[in-house]
């Protein structure tokens, strides 16, 4: 059996991994005990001991500990961290195993491995085809707006909405500095920083992420069957990204796919005006958060883990 030790288990992220886990028949997860939490000897004795770690805490926090790994060497265990800390290193994989043709199979065989934010895992996974496509040119203006469940803004936010204190919905991120935009622009391949727009709604958890565009102001003019043709043929072997049509409809809730692992994409367009909109559909903690990672630890540690990646609830 394969062990793994969930660094920051009481945090959102933490818990939900250890939740899809813990009855795993391949997997066997270790903890640490309360009173050796901040004592590095300790942890670093339970670090030899298991395959891999997950790494649930703020930046610092996992900084230190991949520090610990180096000085560890080959006895050092494999690394997912679920921070921001480490998903622009070069050293380490981006955990997005459909960013391109055989990205998988380098997650497989990393032993660092930089697990993906929620709102650039829709975004990446809308724009990165189209830019490699060359539909879209690296360096043309990009704008994605988003609405996450409150559950994305860590314990404080979760307390104030479930204090009925916070507001319904609200723009956040205006200084436009947010965390995720390298990662975002770096991955997407794009050489122009993106304005990112992130938004926090009234729910728990689900996201949308959309990206607009003039179709004229792209080369060649495409029409939005095109950007969908690209779309499909990049995820068409994916069993966790699937492209779909556009619902006549033209409404989309952001909670359909949570206690998941499924991301959805679609194209809405408007021949006439030639315009689209670009739209992703995922939820926060699964295929944004904690089903991310197990499907990375899955690969890391060559163990299937289909069934703790449900398509939702």
């Amino acid at each position: 059996m394969a062990s793994i030790f969930i660094d920051g288990e009481s945090g959102t992220t933490g818990l939900q991994i250890r939740a899809r886990l813990e009855n795993h028949p391949a997997l066997t997860i270790r903890s640490i005990a309360d009173a050796d939490r901040k004592d590095p000897a300790a942890k670093r004795r339970l670090m030899e001991q298991v395959d891999a770690v997950v790494l649930c805490l703020p930046d610092a926090g996992a900084l230190e500990v991949a520090a610990m790994a180096a000085e560890m060497g080959d006895a050092a265990p494999k690394l997912l961290d679920a921070s921001t800390a480490h998903r622009t290193n070069p050293a380490w994989v981006y955990g997005f195993p459909e960013l391109t043709e055989g990205h998988a199979a380098k997650i497989a065989a990393a032993k660092c491995v930089a697990n993906p934010g929620c709102y650039p895992t829709g975004g990446i996974a809308l724009l990165r085809p189209l830019v490699d496509a060359g539909i879209i040119p690296a360096g043309h203006p990009i704008t994605v707006n988003a609405v996450s469940g409150y559950t994305g803004g860590g314990k404080a936010m979760i307390a104030e909405f479930d204090a009925g204190t916070a507001a319904p919905f609200f723009l956040y991120g205006l200084g436009l500095e947010h965390k995720h935009v390298p990662e975002l622009q770096l991955y997407s391949g794009l050489s122009l920083r993106p304005i990112f727009v992130p938004s926090v709604g009234n729910f728990a958890q689900g996201m949308l992420v959309s990206i607009p565009l003039h179709l004229d102001a792209l080369p060649g003019k495409p029409k939005p069957a095109d950007l969908e043709a690209v779309l499909a043929a990049r995820y068409a072997a994916s069993g966790w990204v699937r492209v779909l049509p556009a619902e006549a409809s033209a409404r989309l809730e952001p909670e359909a796919l949570n206690g998941g692992n499924m991301l959805e994409l679609r194209v809405y367009g408007n021949a006439r005006h030639n315009q689209a909109v670009l739209v992703a559909r995922l939820d926060n903690l699964g295929k944004g958060a904690s089903g991310a990672a197990v499907q990375n630890l899955g690969l890391m540690l060559g163990v299937d883990v289909a069934q703790a990646l449900p398509l939702a609830a």
